[in-house]
C-alpha cells in the first residue's frame, strides 16, 4: 500500500475502495476489448469507394478506400468527422483563419475538431505500430485541408467523402443528410475488406445525465477531467477560445 504526504486514514480506506473499483474497470475494459477482437467477420465492403485526397505531390487526386491501407498493414482506423456542422449545432464558429471564411452552417463541428486535435499527436504511433488512420469529412477537399492547416495537423490522413455514398453506407450520416460522429474500423483479409466495428454506443439509449460517450475510453480531454475533483464541466468544446486562433 502506498501513502502520500499527510493524507489521512479516512482518505486512504476510501482510496484504496476506489482503487478496487478502478482495477474491476481495467478488467472491464480488458473484457470488452477481448470480446471486440473474437467478433466474426463483418461485412465485406460493397464497393471500393472513391475520395478526394491530397495525392504525394500535394495537389488533389482520387483515392480509394483500398489505397488508405498500406501494403503491410490490414486495419484501418477511420473517424467520420461531422463537418459540416450538424445542422442543430449553437456554438460559436472561426472567426479567424481559413476556416472563418465558410457559413456557419458549413463549418466544422467544434467537438469532433477538439478530438481530432488529440488524435493528431496519436497518429504518428499509431502507424508505427502497424495500423492505418484517417479521416473522413463530408465537406470539400479543400475547406478540410484548410482546417488541417488552422489547426496545426501534421500526421492525419484527410479525405472528403463529398463525391460519394460512403458515410451514408456506414451509419455516418442520416437521411436527411445531417453529419454524425462515428469512429470505425475496417480490416483487409483474403476476401477484401471487411467493416471489423463501429463506435455503435453513440446510437444506443443513455443513462440519465450521460451523453452517448461513444468513444468514452479514448477521449483524452473529458477523461482527464474526470480525475478531478469537479469532474466534468457543463461545458462543450470550441473551435476558438477568446483570442487565440483555433486552440
Amino acid at each position: 500500500m502506498i501513502t502520500f504526504p499527510n493524507e489521512s486514514a479516512k482518505y486512504r480506506t476510501a482510496r484504496e475502495k476506489l482503487l478496487q473499483k478502478e482495477i474491476g474497470l481495467r478488467r472491464a475494459m480488458e473484457e470488452v476489448a477481448v470480446a471486440r477482437r473474437a467478433l466474426p467477420p463483418g461485412g465485406l465492403v460493397p464497393q471500393d469507394y472513391v475520395f478526394d485526397a491530397l495525392g504525394p505531390d500535394g495537389k488533389p487526386a482520387k483515392v480509394k478506400l483500398s489505397e488508405l491501407f498500406a501494403p503491410d498493414k490490414n486495419s484501418l482506423v477511420l473517424y467520420n468527422m461531422m463537418f459540416p456542422r450538424h445542422p442543430q449545432e449553437k456554438r460559436e464558429v472561426a472567426t479567424s483563419g481559413g476556416t472563418a471564411k465558410l457559413a456557419r452552417p458549413d463549418q466544422p463541428c467544434p467537438s469532433c475538431t477538439a478530438l481530432l486535435d488529440q488524435f493528431d499527436g496519436a497518429v504518428g504511433h499509431l502507424e508505427a505500430a502497424g495500423f492505418n488512420f484517417a479521416v473522413v469529412a463530408k465537406t470539400a477537399l479543400e475547406n478540410l485541408v484548410t482546417l488541417g492547416r488552422d489547426r496545426g495537423w501534421r500526421n492525419m490522413r484527410l479525405v472528403s467523402s463529398a463525391n460519394n455514398g460512403f458515410k451514408r453506407d456506414y451509419n455516418a450520416e442520416t437521411a436527411d443528410g445531417a453529419q454524425s460522429p462515428l469512429l470505425s474500423v475496417f480490416h483487409r483479409d483474403a476476401d477484401g475488406i471487411r467493416h471489423f466495428w463501429s463506435s455503435e454506443l453513440d446510437f444506443a439509449p443513455t443513462d440519465p445525465g450521460q451523453d452517448p460517450r461513444g468513444l468514452g475510453t479514448c477521449e483524452t480531454l473529458w477523461n482527464l477531467m474526470d480525475f478531478t475533483p469537479e469532474g466534468r464541466p457543463n461545458w462543450h468544446e470550441q473551435l476558438q477560445y477568446g483570442e487565440a486562433c483555433c486552440h
